[in-house]
């Protein structure tokens, strides 16, 4: 057997390093795919919203449509509120001339998926220990050991709050409209699903400051679901738990650099932003699409690991990647701040994007292609 045996290390068995396998093994590349199966891990209670790129990637992986029926739930709709009566925001699929606005997927399903699709790539094979590669793509998230060893600062700014997740089932159907509240000092989004009740599910991401969620993570189900319908102004009616609740801490987080020679970071090791505008594995996703499309447009002299050909990589990524932590985190500290002129002053433009359709348009197209 000669010295290399494959072409590339993917460290890390999460959706996205998982994504990476399968997309390098459909270009004939030998895989080496380093890290644990969780497949089979406790309640996994956390959904993801997919926007149409990410749905896109997944369908050429053939793991879309693989996907139980219940585990996936389009939003059609999106309605904002604010912490005052003028602050209020509407995105529809039908002004965007789409069919969906994004897709919530049940986060269990979708890694079992993409487990269940590599057990099928003839050319991955699971490693328990580092392999020589010609590239190392490391997907190990925000605590990546690879990437500190190579020396990688990776500058992570802590919002001092928490986000808790957990299934919640209603008395009314959700007709597929995903809610946000965006207020000082938290956010609340309920995001349309059909587990465990079709129709009248939702995922629940709730951050807040740290102290307030440890309270709510302690508190019993009546005192948690009584929080929920004050916080929802009963919007929806009554919350109902369905199951247990998770939570993680929460921060604004970027490698100072993503690429080097024979390696690059992808997902959350490369990136973290908070989850209030849903968009972090659709970065991470949309970082295995542009690595595997360089790679696959290389020219056939240049290695894998080449330092320049990686560098393609980095750039066509640098300022999407950036844009959405600095949007996200702009938009956190804006609605954070409990100033009164503040305040006023984001609800009234709330108001005002919502009577500009153009605009509107133009940002729910970014999220859906980001």
């Amino acid at each position: 057997m000669h010295e290399q045996e494959f072409d590339v290390l993917v460290r890390g068995e999460g959706c996205v390093g998982r994504a990476l396998a399968l997309a390098l093994s459909a270009q004939g590349l030998r895989v080496a795919l380093l890290g644990r199966d969780e497949t089979a891990r406790d309640e996994d209670l956390r959904t993801y919203a997919l926007n149409a790129a990410s749905v896109a990637l997944l369908r050429e992986l053939r793991v879309w449509d693989a996907l139980p029926p219940d585990a996936v739930s389009p939003v059609y709709e999106m309605q904002v509120q604010g912490d005052q009566a003028a602050g209020q925001l509407g995105f529809s699929a039908w002004q965007q001339g789409v069919g969906e606005l994004a897709h919530i997927v049940d986060a269990a399903a979708l890694e079992q998926q993409l487990a269940a699709a590599l057990r099928f790539a003839p050319h991955v094979k699971r490693v328990t220990a580092p392999v020589p590669a010609g590239l190392e793509a490391l997907c190990e998230g925000r605590d990546s050991a690879a990437r500190a060893a190579l020396g990688v600062r990776f500058e992570r700014h802590g919002y001092a709050q928490t986000a808790i997740a957990a299934r919640l089932v209603a008395s009314e159907a959700h007709q597929g409209v995903a809610r946000q509240w965006f207020r000082a000092p938290d956010v609340l989004a309920l995001l349309p699903f059909e587990r465990p009740e079709p129709q009248r599910s939702y995922g629940l991401v709730w951050s807040l400051p740290r102290e307030r969620a440890e309270e709510l993570l302690a508190a019993g189900p009546a005192e948690f679901e009584s929080a929920l319908l004050q916080a929802t102004g009963g919007a929806v009616g009554p919350l109902a738990l369905a199951g247990g609740r998770a939570a993680w801490p929460l921060a604004h987080a970027r490698a100072d650099r993503v690429s080097g020679p024979g390696w690059v970071l992808l997902g959350d090791a490369a990136h973290q932003v908070h989850p209030l505008a849903g968009q972090g594995l659709n970065l991470g996703f949309a970082d295995v699409a542009t690595l595997v499309r360089v790679l696959r447009e290389r020219e056939a002299w240049r290695p894998l690991g080449d330092e320049r050909l990686l560098r393609r990589f980095a750039r066509e990524r640098a300022v999407p990647n950036w844009a959405m932590g600095e949007l996200t985190d702009g938009l956190l500290r804006v609605f954070a701040s409990e100033a009164p002129g503040l305040r006023e002053l984001r609800n009234r433009g709330m108001g005002l994007l919502n009577h500009l359709p153009p605009v509107k348009r133009w940002l729910t197209g970014r999220a859906l292609g980001a």
